[in-house]
C-alpha cells in the first residue's frame, strides 16, 4: 500500500484557499443552489467522464462511435447527456444534411479546458486507485 504524506503547509494553503473561495457562505443559512455542485454534477457523472476523455482522444466522433466506445450507455442516456454537454458549452454539435443524416461531436475550446482538470482528476485516481480499494477493504473487513 502506498502511503501518503500531506505537509502541514499543505493542509493551511488548502484551508486558506477554501476560506478565500467559499468564505462568503453563511453555513447556517446554507443556499438552495450550489453552482459548484450543479455544474459538477452535470459535467462529472460516470457517462460525461468518458464521453470527455474519448472526444480528447479522438477529435470527432459520431454518435455512434460515442456509443461504441461508451461500453454500456443507453441510446438515451448517451443523447440526454451530449445535449446537456453541448448546453453547457463543452460540446459542439454539426449535423450534415445527408442521407442518412450524419452528425459529429467534438469539443468546444471550453470544453478542453475542463478535459486539462479531467486529466489531473484522471491521473490522480490512477495514482492513488489502490489505495483506495485498499482502504474500502479494510473499512468493510471492520
Amino acid at each position: 500500500m502506498k502511503t501518503v504524506t500531506v505537509t502541514e503547509n499543505q493542509k493551511l494553503k488548502a484551508a486558506k484557499k477554501i476560506k478565500e473561495m467559499y468564505g462568503h457562505i453563511d453555513y447556517r443559512n446554507p443556499p438552495q443552489w450550489c453552482p459548484i455542485r450543479d455544474v459538477m454534477a452535470m459535467a462529472s457523472d460516470k457517462w460525461s467522464i468518458l464521453i470527455f476523455l474519448y472526444l480528447g482522444y479522438f477529435p470527432v466522433l459520431r454518435f455512434s462511435q460515442l456509443k461504441r466506445y461508451v461500453y454500456g450507455i443507453s441510446n438515451k442516456v448517451l443523447s440526454e447527456r451530449l445535449k446537456v454537454l453541448e448546453a453547457d458549452g463543452y460540446l459542439y454539435r454539426q449535423m450534415y444534411p445527408e442521407v442518412p443524416i450524419r452528425v459529429e461531436y467534438q469539443l468546444t475550446d471550453f470544453g478542453h479546458t475542463f478535459l486539462e482538470k479531467l486529466l489531473e482528476l484522471t491521473e490522480w485516481a490512477e495514482k492513488y486507485g489502490d489505495k483506495v480499494i485498499a482502504n474500502r477493504a479494510e473499512w468493510t473487513n471492520k
